[in-house]
């Protein structure tokens, strides 16, 4: 079963700067889980109490009742709630069938402060959701 983790995490972007050594402590601390189609992973406003990155399947982020974006393997949810201690900024809902990687309060805040190149990749990843789409230009 870890060896299916590490090679999901392999293909997994915020991890691709880890060793073998980092990719076995994720998978070891990680949990995996499967969600159905239709059914919410986290919903807006509650407090956050898990980071998740996508294994298999695709994910509708909404906020307000409005869909943002989607999300498919090798994204990630969940961190803003984790890292800043605030609500939910937003809903996901699994569209299809997902596999996930479930990472609760402790060992993200492992994963964040064993290995800094992966807490970097996280807060980017805030400051573009946060900020939002660029604003067009016509010229």
């Amino acid at each position: 079963m870890v060896d299916d983790r590490l090679a999901a995490l392999r293909a997994v972007p915020l991890f691709a700067d880890l060793d073998e050594r980092g990719l076995q402590a994720v998978a070891v601390l990680a949990r995996e889980d499967r969600v159905l189609a239709g059914e919410p992973i986290m919903i807006e406003g509650e407090a956050g109490d898990a980071f998740y990155v996508i294994l298999d399947g695709t994910v509708r982020i909404e906020k307000g009742g409005r869909p943002i974006r989607s999300m498919t393997s090798g994204g990630f949810i969940g961190e803003i709630a984790l890292l800043d201690g605030r609500p939910r900024t937003a809903s996901a809902v699994a569209t299809s069938d997902l596999r996930l990687l479930r990472l609760g309060q402790h060992e993200f805040d492992r994963l964040v402060d064993t290995f800094p190149e992966v807490r970097s990749k996280v807060r980017a990843a805030i400051h573009r959701r946060l900020r939002g789409p660029e604003p067009r230009t016509l010229g």
